[in-house]
Formats: C-alpha cells, structure tokens, sequence
C-alpha cells in the first residue's frame, strides 16, 4: 500500500505543484489504484509515474470544486484509449452525476468501459472483504466529505518453525495449514491448523479529507490512522482567512493529528502565495504542534507498511 501525490496545490496550478489529486496504490493487494480527486491535468500527472490509468478501479471526490473534478473528463475519456477495460467507480457528492454524464455527452466521449457512478452520503460507501470506505461530511461552504480507508485485519503468518520442529515438511498441505483446516498427517497424527498460524496483523488505515475548516469529524475520521492527509491551505498566522475560506490552517491540521493519534500527518492542499522557503515554514509550523508530520510535494510517495517518506518520482 502506498500513497503518490499527483497533486498538492489549492485552487490553481502552480509551477512548483498541480491541483489536487491522490492515488492510493493497492498493488499487492488487489492490483489496482484508487485515486481521491482528480483536479486538472491529472492524467498528465499520472505520466510521470508508474501509475497505469487501467489499473485505476475507484475514484472517490471529495467535493465538487474544479481544482478537485476538472481533470475526470480527460482521464475517463484517455482510458478508454489505454487498454482500461475493467469497472470503473466513481463516487463522490450529490451533482458529480450530472458533471461525468454532461462532460461525456457534450464531447461525444465514448466510454468503452463500464463506468458506475455513486452518489454518497454519510456513512459506509464501500465495503468488501479487503477494505470499508466511510465517508463523513466536513466544513467548506459546498458539500465536502473526508474518506476513512480501513483495510480489514489480515490472517496471520504460517509458523514454518513451529512446523519444522514437529516434523511436518513443507508441500501442498501447508496451505491448508494456513488456512486454519484440520489436517491428517501420514503418521496418523491430526492436527488443527488454527494452531500453527501467528496472530492476524492489524489492517492499517488511511485518512484523506476534502477542503474543510477545523472540525472534529476530521478527528473523527482519523482516529489512530497510520496516515491523515490534511489539508493546510493557509499558514497559522492566517486563521482568520482560512475560517472565512473555509479552510484549515497547518497548526489546526497538526492538531487534528495530534487529538486523533495519528501515526504520520502529511501537509497538502498548499496555497501558491507558498513558494521555496515558505514552504519549509508551513512545514515546522505543524511540527511544533505534532512532531511526525510531513508536507507532500507533487510525485512524493509514502509507503504505509514501512512508514518511510520518498520525495522521488514514482
């Protein structure tokens, strides 16, 4: 599981970063990407990485702002073009509907992929057997939600040793060890699988909100989550701009980390009146108020199972 940001700014392009867009990399674990938002020139982000616009499976929005949508039509339309083949959903405020179909019908776009598009609300968005996607609604003047990606807990490991140590060799019947069946053994011994397995490893979690003031369903939705991204539009001698906005500063983003317990904190959503050093400064801002945290630039990436920060392309 990694994230790579394809986008950092707020509002505009900016030569240092685009607008926003996210894209949780779930390779291993189900071979495919899910991108949250996807703000102008996205696809173009996309062509420095590794990131495969068939492999994307879910897009989730946010809000409905065009530095967060105005780069769906080019990107629904170019992967038709690139091989995408397989269901495409998408799922965001009520009016991303409307968006999708008017930009395809007005183009002639031709999508040659089923394309689903769901309208959410509150709650459980998406749930299967890897992974549940909540959504809550946050603060920023139009309808604006925050996303909880919680990967359900994963089967413990085989104990090889366990087994070496009782004579039980390896072959096709470690499967089904590991998958916790009673098994015979060809010297009449039975043993239970269950027996033979580690604990279940925590499934990690990932918070990535939309634009929002300071509120505590931010702290909500990222209560003891390995990674909050947050956004940190303005600088914390600019709270009354960020409040009149609509938007957070990097002091309220640290502090949301903080009251959540958090792993990491990671900055974005960074105003273009913040360039070259300034950018540091946003940076130790928050850090003064929640030590671990980090502030995204375009391409960085973030590997969720080791913690480790790369600023390199993907």
């Amino acid at each position: 599981m990694e994230v790579v940001f394809l986008g950092t700014g707020a509002g505009v392009p900016a030569k240092e970063r685009n607008v926003t867009s996210i894209a949780l990399q779930l390779l291993d674990e189900r071979r495919a990407t899910w991108l949250f938002d996807c703000g102008e020139a996205t696809q173009h982000q996309i062509l420095h990485t590794s990131i495969k616009p068939g492999k994307i499976e879910k897009i989730f929005i946010t809000h409905l702002h065009g530095d967060h949508i105005f780069g769906l039509p080019g990107l629904l339309g170019s992967r038709s073009f690139q091989g995408g083949e397989t269901l495409l959903t998408i799922y965001g405020p009520k009016g991303i509907r409307a968006f999708i179909e008017t930009s395809i019908k007005v183009s002639t776009t031709h999508i040659r992929y089923p394309l689903e598009i769901v309208e959410i609300e509150e709650g459980v968005v998406f749930e299967d057997e890897q992974f549940c996607v909540t959504a809550k609604e946050l603060e920023h003047g139009i309808q604006s939600f925050g996303y909880r990606i919680v990967e359900k807990d994963l089967p413990g490991t085989l104990l090889v040793d366990k087994l070496s140590k009782e004579g039980i060799k390896p072959g096709p019947i470690y499967q089904k060890i590991k998958e916790g069946q009673t098994v015979f053994l060809e010297d009449g011994r039975q043993i239970n699988g269950e027996e033979y397995i580690g604990p279940p490893k925590k499934g990690r979690i990932v918070t990535i909100l939309g634009d929002t003031r300071y509120v505590k369903e931010s702290i909500e939705l990222a209560k003891d989550a390995d990674i909050l991204i947050h956004e940190a539009t303005f600088s914390s001698n600019e709270a009354d701009l960020a409040h009149d906005y609509f938007h957070s500063t990097t002091t309220q983003a640290a502090d949301v980390a903080k009251q959540a317990g958090v792993k990491q904190l990671i900055l974005t959503h960074i105003s273009s009146r913040y360039q070259g050093d300034d950018s540091q400064r946003l940076l130790e801002e928050a850090q003064q108020v929640f030590k671990s945290t980090y502030l995204a630039k375009d391409f960085s990436r973030y590997d969720v199972k080791s913690n480790q920060t790369k600023n390199k392309d993907n």
